[in-house]
């Protein structure tokens, strides 16, 4: 069964996320501009809106950072339809503390908050605050162990748990259930633990931007998966370029992609702080192409016009993508525009 298309925003966390060099896109992260953001998009007609996670900017740690749970807490209680979703990297919180916290924002949202699980890439944000680090399979491994806890937790389960990273003795969290059985559970990665621990753990699965056959190869793969929390669905990053023509919008992907080439040495300092085992891609030609925006952008193939966007949105739609989460830049403008012209067409 197909499920409803839904379109998400990527919260403003640290400003730019395409180049940090366009003068019509403000070097903004803070509270006051994502809380205008999120309540126009939510008057606009999106769906969700994801708060990414970091205690300090990943990209330059000498620039502004939102931090993603206060801000998503802020978030819920101002806003009455859509979906709060936070990213959260395990090694930071131990799970009793982060359910917890979890289920204080669903209880403040009344049924809208959910958590995306991240098994974190950035290892000087760790190795810095004199926080272990492990290799990456150990880290998911850490994860399913931390997720299992945290779901059980959120359910209102009196738990007792004697695991390789957690010891946990008789533990109830109240209240638990008022809206529904726990707040959803989003996954990210594509390596094989992240695509085992989604079809395990997850109620969707975040899949990076990249071409819709190597997006439908990656649900086939995980679908044939047996899924403990019933059929998993699916979300998909894109970074959205749309205009009247498909030549206006190819000009302004050579533009962006032209100011962020500006953006060499932070990008270059940002792979060298990233652990290289860690899997933003399937092994395809998406993972060497250039592309604007964060977590594939514009590998998804959402630029051209505004009928060729909704289109492409739609094959994807057809392969079982249900959730977009989108990047625009200038992200305000854009993301009217994107309201204005492609929602009509697809809905």
């Amino acid at each position: 069964m197909t499920h409803p298309l839904r379109f998400g925003i990527w919260a403003a966390v640290h400003g730019s996320r395409a180049a940090h060099h366009d003068p019509d896109e403000p070097d903004d992260a803070s509270w006051d501009r994502n809380r205008a953001l999120v309540l126009e998009a939510e008057a606009l007609g999106f769906d969700a809106v994801l708060v990414a996670q970091h205690t300090a900017n990943p990209y330059d740690d000498g620039r502004d950072q939102l931090e993603a749970w206060t801000a998503s807490a802020a978030l819920a209680a101002l806003t009455r339809r859509i979906e709060i979703i936070a990213a959260i990297k395990p090694g930071l919180y131990h799970p009793v503390v982060l359910a917890k916290m979890a289920l204080q924002i669903e209880h403040i949202a009344r049924g809208r908050f959910a958590l995306n699980l991240v098994n974190a890439w950035n290892r000087a944000e760790f190795e810095r605050a004199g926080l272990p680090f492990p290799a990456h399979d150990a880290r998911y491994a850490y994860g399913a162990e931390w997720i299992g806890l945290v779901d059980r937790l959120m359910r209102g389960e009196r738990v007792t748990h004697a695991g390789s990273h957690f010891q946990v003795s008789d533990y109830q969290l109240r209240p638990a259930g008022s809206f529904r059985p726990r707040p959803t559970i989003y996954l990210g990665g594509e390596s094989e633990p992240a695509r085992a621990l989604a079809a395990s753990q997850a109620d969707v699965w975040f899949i990076n931007g990249q071409p819709l056959a190597d997006v439908a190869a990656l649900i086939a793969d995980v679908a044939r998966r047996p899924a403990a929390n019933g059929p998993l669905r699916y979300g998909l990053s894109a970074f959205v370029i749309a205009r009247e023509t498909d030549a206006a919008a190819q000009d302004e992907h050579a533009r962006l992609l032209a100011l962020a080439d500006r953006d060499a040495a932070l990008q270059a300092d940002t792979r060298a702080r990233t652990d290289t085992a860690s899997v933003m891609f399937a092994q395809t030609d998406a993972a060497a192409a250039r592309h604007v925006g964060t977590n594939g952008g514009t590998a998804a193939g959402l630029v051209g016009s505004y009928d060729t966007v909704a289109s492409r949105i739609r094959a994807f739609h057809a392969a079982g993508i249900e959730l977009f989460m989108l990047q625009f830049q200038p992200f305000e403008a854009e993301m009217r525009r994107f309201a204005g012209e492609v929602l009509p067409r697809v809905r």
